[in-house]
């Protein structure tokens, strides 16, 4: 019934902030933004008076790679949440790179809170091949992750 994944949300609490974060740090690119307003976008959040900023961004232009949307609650209290793996909810955005180490020093060289350093695991026995992965924070608290395949 369902069909491809469209587009992957993450609510933010400052647009410009998290904008600069994945295009500068993350290298993805800006698509465009929108402002949703009026009965029907109160109805689709369930809050009354609702503004919502909406920004895309891609990290390909391939038609399988969905982009990321950004969602930022206009007119409401910043409140900062830090997403946490091992509470039930959407753990974490997954991006594919080419040489994990280099991007982890990239991330180190920003100040960005990676909460390991590249690990590498060896699935090959239940048909999923060898990874390296870590995860990494952005500016809201939410965690992402990265991940190279090994041949």
């Amino acid at each position: 019934m369902l069909g491809k994944i469209y587009h992957v949300g993450l609510t933010v609490s400052d647009m410009n902030r998290s904008i600069k974060f994945y295009e500068n740090v993350l290298g993805l690119k800006f698509i465009g933004e929108l402002l949703m307003e009026g009965l029907e976008t109160e109805a689709l959040f369930q809050r009354e008076g609702c503004r919502v900023r909406v920004a895309y961004l891609t990290s390909s232009e391939a038609i399988e790679t969905p982009p990321l949307e950004l969602i930022e609650f206009l007119d409401e209290p910043e409140i900062i949440h830090r997403s946490e793996l091992h509470i039930p909810s959407i753990s974490e955005v997954c991006f594919l790179v080419k040489d994990i180490s280099v991007f982890y020093k990239h991330l180190v060289s920003h100040n960005v809170e990676c909460l390991s350093e590249p690990q590498l695991f060896d699935f090959s026995a239940n048909g999923f091949g060898k990874s390296k992965a870590f995860y990494f924070r952005d500016p809201n608290g939410i965690v992402l992750e990265v991940m190279q395949t090994i041949e």
